[in-house]
């Protein structure tokens, strides 16, 4: 059935950034400005409204990138060196700020955040969506599963691997290679946006970025379109039409 609750939109006006903006600073907590950053103003922003009272409940933005020769440009690449990643060919999108308000919890939510970057993907033929995924806390102890399985598991294809370049990193996959790996724990600490992202084949850097102004552990992640798994894609697509 489709959803008729929730609604995602395209900002329209420096209202709605605004909006985006303070319910980022709601979400992510003292790290967050509530006046955004400079790349608001590069991005397109996706506003999910509760259509019974008009409120936001979730959000994120997206820059387009033509294709690899501008992801120096992106938000993460003040993290990572995304050199490797300047040789993909065709559209990207960077995915960021991806949040929920706080007191809403209804999936059906996210479903139609994720019906909405579904529809903006096969409208403008993008080949990679990225971005950077975060663990709360920059205290890697309690998520040591988690990150052994996304060195085991899931690590970028060698020829876009990102390297490191922020001051202080946590190099998971070097440092818990061989670990015995309890895979139903790591599953349950993985944060739930980016175990979307491994549903659709994704795949991250090696290394977590330790962002003390943010309090977040971060890994670069990365979505190739063409190997999203067939059965995810007609769902994805089963949602982008209702």
């Amino acid at each position: 059935m489709p959803n008729r609750r929730y609604k995602a939109r395209t900002s329209r006006a420096p209202d709605d950034v605004r909006a985006a903006q303070r319910l980022r600073a709601r979400a992510f907590g003292p790290g967050e400005p509530e006046e955004g950053d400079a790349f608001d103003a590069r991005c397109a922003h996706v506003l999910v409204e509760d259509q019974s009272d008009g409120r936001l409940v979730c959000c994120f933005r997206m820059l387009p990138l033509a294709d690899g020769t501008g992801i120096a440009q992106s938000y993460a690449a003040q993290y990572y060196d995304l050199s490797a990643l300047e040789g993909f060919g065709g559209p990207m999108v960077e995915i960021g700020r991806f949040c929920l308000d706080p007191d809403h919890h209804d999936p059906d939510i996210l479903r139609v955040a994720w019906a909405a970057m579904t529809r903006h993907v096969d409208d403008h033929g993008v080949r990679l969506l990225f971005g950077c995924s975060s663990f709360k806390g920059t205290d890697e102890a309690g998520y040591l599963d988690a990150f052994a399985m996304l060195g085991d598991r899931h690590l970028a294809p060698q020829r876009w691997l990102p390297r490191a370049r922020a001051p202080q990193v946590f190099r998971f996959a070097q440092l818990l290679r061989g670990r015995r790996t309890d895979y139903r724990l790591a599953m349950l600490r993985m944060p739930p946006l980016l175990r979307t992202y491994l549903a659709m084949g994704g795949w991250v850097s090696d290394h977590a970025v330790v962002d003390r102004q943010m309090n977040t552990l971060h890994v670069f992640t990365g979505v190739e379109i063409a190997a999203i798994p067939a059965a995810r894609k007609r769902l994805l697509r089963a949602m982008a039409a209702s």
